[in-house]
């Protein structure tokens, strides 16, 4: 059977210091000698203390949790990789700080006023938010609730652009769209199709933007243009409704790998072969991409990398050091380069 929890009295008693000096160690105060510093922690140590985590925050004003706030229902969060890879790089540099993740998912309209108490309550000393649609009210409930937030994505709420303190994490999504269409036009395309993910995301926004780009350089066109919604369901819809619309298209650029799984199973039960009568592009580059029949070519963001920044940033702005964000490195706003990767399908 274990013995008594130790007390910080006992730690004290162990290390030969007072209770003060014990609670400045573990508690990470400053004005204690490194030799003071190693006795206590080697008695911490030996004796397992565990802090109270209630009590510390009384002494730190810090509660050691940061909500991780996701503007998606539950079943496309734990269906899509995109949001896991961005999972486990937040996890990762937050759990090497000792911090604490506290997952929020939007199911309704309904859930925002419970996620607004909860960022109001005191329960995090943080926020990152990721997935936002250009209506929504999660920016203002942050600035409401005076918590340090970093955002996943290039904000696109009216004013966003002017606000010096705004920080977010995000990749190059319309010179990464424009990549893989010009890699398109290279191979010979002429009629480039588009499948979209939702236009009030400044990602998919970016992404047909970058599209457009590389067709006006080229002096390409038409425009052929389908809406998705970043879900392989969606892409399958999307591509029969192009080929639908312009059957003689001969290539498509999807603004997600999930999206252009779902092409590619409409492309195969109409009949078309990829890449020879049609070639297809994603944006991503995670797992499934290289599992695709054909392998997909992709542009690649990491994502898992671009977690690990948001988490990084926010620490800084906590005042902690972090692993995602070089030392000495300006409180900014990250854009991370984004990268063809060519396969099987183009």
């Amino acid at each position: 059977m274990h013995g008594p929890r130790p007390t910080l009295e006992a730690v004290a008693a162990h290390a030969g210091v007072s209770r003060a000096t014990v609670s400045r160690v573990v508690n990470g105060g400053a004005g204690v000698r490194k030799a003071l510093r190693d006795r206590v922690e080697a008695s911490v140590a030996e004796l397992g203390y565990v802090p109270n985590s209630a009590a510390r925050s009384l002494v730190t004003r810090r509660t050691g949790a940061v909500a991780v706030v996701i503007a998606e229902p539950e079943t496309r969060v734990f269906s899509d990789p995109f949001f896991a890879q961005q999972l486990r790089g937040i996890s990762r540099e937050l759990s090497a700080c000792d911090m604490q993740l506290v997952l929020l998912l939007l199911e309704g309209r309904a859930d925002y006023d419970r996620i607004g108490r909860y960022l109001a309550g005191g329960h995090v000393d943080g926020a990152l938010m990721f997935s936002l649609h250009l209506d929504d009210p999660l920016p203002s409930m942050a600035v409401a609730s005076g918590l340090p937030t970093v955002f996943g994505g290039r904000p696109g709420w009216p004013g966003a652009e002017d606000d010096p303190d705004l920080l977010y994490v995000d990749t190059d999504n319309r010179g990464g769209a424009r990549q893989a269409v010009e890699h398109l036009l290279e191979r010979g395309r002429r009629r480039i199709a588009v499948i979209t993910g939702p236009l009030d995301q400044t990602s998919a926004q970016d992404r047909l933007d970058g599209y457009r780009d590389a067709l006006d350089a080229a002096g390409a066109g038409p425009e052929l243009v389908a809406h998705g919604d970043f879900t392989a369901e969606g892409g399958e819809r999307a591509m029969a409704e192009l080929l639908d619309r312009f059957p003689g298209l001969d290539a498509v650029f999807a603004g997600s790998d999930l999206m252009a799984s779902g092409a590619l199973r409409t492309l195969r039960a109409r009949g078309r072969r990829v890449p020879e009568d049609v070639a297809v592009v994603g944006y991503d580059d995670l797992e499934p991409a290289a599992w695709a029949d054909p392998a997909l070519t992709t542009v690649r963001q990491d994502v898992q990398e671009m977690g690990r920044m948001m988490a990084g940033l926010l620490l800084r702005r906590l005042g902690m050091d972090a692993e995602g964000v070089p030392p000495g490195a300006p409180l900014a706003p990250v854009v991370t380069p984004a990268r063809l990767v060519v396969r099987d399908s183009s």
